[in-house]
This record gives C-alpha cells, structure tokens and sequence, in this order.
C-alpha cells in the first residue's frame, strides 16, 4: 500500500531531550525523540510520515498518512494510510487506521478502529510471520 510509492523525507527533527509545548502542523516527514504536549498533524494535501521513537513521549493527537510508533503517545491516533507499532510502543488512546502493522510487544490501552477511507475490510499485517488478516 504505502511502501509501493516513494516516502516523504523526513525534514523535522525534535531531538531527545527536547520539550515542546504546543500545536504541531508539519509537511512531508518529522521524526519526535523528545517530548511534545499537543497535537502533531501532517497537511493533508501532501504524502507525510511521522515517525515517534523510543525515546519519544507525545501528549496529543496524532495525524498523519504514515505513522511509527516505538515512544510512549497519550492520545488518539489517526493513520490515514500505514500505523506500525514497534516493539516498544506504548499507546493510550483510541486508534484509527487503514493498515495496520504491529510488533510483539506493543501495548494500547484504547480502541482499534478501521478507518472510514478503507475500501471493504482493513489491513492487518502481523510483523512476526508478516502474514495478512482481514478482519
């Protein structure tokens, strides 16, 4: 689905130990090892990738095309095409996805839901033996 087409560069950086406070409206890609209290959205009008690492904690709202999550995020999260949880994401809050791709070891402590954009029954990959469900 996503991997087919070219990736948005990532062009922003909020480095490890790092604390914004505030809103975050971002194009193309943007990677989080610091901490964030607010929401961090991509434009809708271009192909983005937010990328949150382990060292990442985020606060807020998450809105992106393609969304890694392996950091702690406390809030919804809202992938309108590709959420892959690693190994060490920590999630709490409701998600909504259209593929979704996760880890052994990754908690959410909310909801899954398939996104309204997906055509029939979502995508399910499981990284272990990356064999596909559709639920």
């Amino acid at each position: 689905m996503f991997n087919k087409k070219k990736q948005p560069p990532i062009r922003s950086l909020i480095a490890e130990n790092s604390e914004i406070t505030g809103n975050i409206k971002f194009t193309d890609g943007l990677r989080i090892d610091g901490n964030v209290v607010g929401d961090v959205s991509a434009k809708a009008d271009k192909a983005s990738i937010l990328v949150i690492s382990e060292t990442a904690t985020v606060t807020g709202e998450l809105v992106a095309d393609h969304i890694i999550v392996n950091g702690t995020v406390r809030g919804p999260i809202y992938a309108r095409l590709m959420l892959e949880l690693q190994p060490k994401a920590r999630i709490e809050g409701d998600i909504c996805y259209c593929a979704l791709e996760m880890h052994q070891g990754a908690i959410i402590d909310g909801q899954l839901r398939p996104g309204v954009e997906t055509e029939g029954k979502p995508i399910l990959k499981l990284a272990a033996n990356n064999s596909q469900l559709n639920s």
